[in-house]
């Protein structure tokens, strides 16, 4: 299992801002964190949900 930050869910979608990406995030149809780290303040996603979700949700904004 590959995993992503936030900074690299930004990146996915097309190099959108850090806010943005925490918007798009808290979508309750994004996938949920598989973990926290940093006193629960930074969450961790399975890179391969995120990119399904990116090809359903944002097919437009999908990386090369």
């Amino acid at each position: 299992m590959k995993l992503v930050a936030l900074s690299d869910v930004a990146e996915m979608l097309g190099g959108v801002s850090r806010t943005r990406a925490t918007e798009i995030t808290n979508r309750s149809s994004f996938p949920a964190p598989v973990a926290l780290v940093a006193s629960g303040r930074m969450r961790i996603w399975d890179r391969d949900e995120v990119a399904e979700w990116i090809r359903t949700h944002r097919p437009t904004q999908q990386e090369d």
